[in-house]
């Protein structure tokens, strides 16, 4: 029986195995394996793939976002807002730092953060005075995070429009969207380097992965640039002097040398994962209201560039069944993500929803296949399985 896996490294891997090799032997032969100088090259090329500005290499995705709500100086008596629709981390590093996760509902389209939803936030659950912005219950609005979700960008237009407003910065989570474009009415942007901050991922599994934990913050602001290098080095600067408390958030000079080897891949990777998606929309279109498809706003005006397909996620009727069905066949799919933040256990304190557009969401969402290395005859057997499965 055919087989089609959800994700498989190994198919990418292969063809760059000898060089990436040669590379970790340099850095074993080097021994500077924290902070080294593949660290910085790397920095300069994400900086420049995120469209300029300033990026900081950490230890992950998760760490880089800790590190700018640190370096904002948010915490106890904060609000940050965000989505309840998106991976645990983004609310995760809110609580952490002693601050409260607030949610705003997505688009039910775009399962992005809702402009009109966060416009309703602000003119109705807060106050402002002095220039500061105070949720009912005190708590002083300190950011926003728009989720760049499976790859998609947010309406970034409207959503600093509506930050500027309220003198709220916007921090860009765009862990899942590196190369993604935006196009704003100044121009097109890149995801990581639309707002003033922001970071990436890149857990193995992204579209440009580590061999391990990963990721890289992102600023327009020098002084901040240099702040996240600091906080990065356990708020060390000069050596053994601290002026504040930071973390140890370092990213290795190994995974640096592996991204640097498989960056030159990146654009080509994410034009077959368009054409996947493209050759899923073709073959399942006919399966509405049944199948949902992604939405693609801005792919008639940057194709490939508009949505990087992070992953490939459709709405469904009959989940469960569906995905036993295609376990069957021999497909691998997955959910993401299966519960809204907001209904989290850890979350329960917040008492905060409903959010009726997450919560559907997360009863009706599947993620197919859509790594690079599928083949179009892998990509038409998952589709004929679905087809196979409605029309039973």
């Amino acid at each position: 029986m055919t087989k089609v896996p959800f994700f498989d490294l190994k198919k990418q891997f292969i063809p760059l195995r000898d060089e990436i090799l040669d590379e970790i032997a340099a850095v074993c032969d080097d021994q500077a394996f924290i902070l080294g100088a593949k660290v910085e090259v790397l920095e300069r090329e994400i900086a420049s793939v995120c469209g300029g500005g300033y990026a900081i290499g950490a230890s992950s995705g998760t760490d880089a976002q800790t590190l700018i709500l640190m370096a904002l100086g948010v915490g106890a008596g904060d609000a940050v807002v965000t989505t309840p629709f998106t991976f645990f981390s983004t609310v995760g590093c809110i609580a952490r730092v002693g601050a409260r996760p607030v949610f705003v509902d997505i688009d039910p389209e775009t399962l992005n953060l809702s402009p009109a939803r966060l416009e309703e936030f602000f003119a109705r659950e807060c106050t402002s005075q002095e220039g500061k912005v105070r949720t009912r219950g005190g708590l002083l609005v300190k950011a926003v995070i728009p989720v760049h979700l499976f790859g998609l960008c947010c309406e970034m237009d409207e959503i600093q429009a509506i930050c500027a407003r309220y003198g709220v910065p916007v921090i860009e989570d765009a862990a899942q969207a590196i190369g993604a474009e935006y196009p704003s009415e100044e121009g097109t942007k890149r995801a990581g380097g639309i707002g003033e901050f922001g970071y990436l991922s890149f857990y193995p599994t992204k579209n440009l992965g580590a061999f391990g934990d990963a990721g890289m913050a992102t600023t327009k602001h020098a002084w901040m640039a240099q702040r996240l290098k600091v906080l990065r080095n356990h708020g060390m600067e000069p050596k053994y002097h601290h002026e504040f408390v930071g973390g140890n958030f370092r990213l290795d000079t190994l995974q640096a040398a592996i991204l640097l080897k498989k960056l030159p891949h990146l654009a080509r990777w994410s034009q077959r994962r368009w054409a996947i998606a493209q050759h899923y929309r073709a073959e399942l279109a006919d399966l509405e209201p049944d199948v949902r498809l992604p939405s693609e706003p801005f792919g008639k005006v940057l194709a490939e560039r508009g949505h990087i397909y992070h992953q490939f996620v459709v709405r469904v009727t009959r989940r469960k069944e569906l995905r036993e069905y295609l376990r069957g066949c021999g497909i691998g799919t997955e959910i993401y993500y299966p519960v809204s933040i907001n209904r989290q256990k850890c979350f329960a304190y917040l008492e905060a929803g409903p959010f009726p557009e997450a919560e559907a969401a997360a009863e009706q969402v599947l993620a197919l296949p859509i790594f690079p290395e599928l083949t179009d005859s892998e990509v038409q057997f998952v589709a004929d399985a679905i087809a196979a499965f409605f029309k039973e």
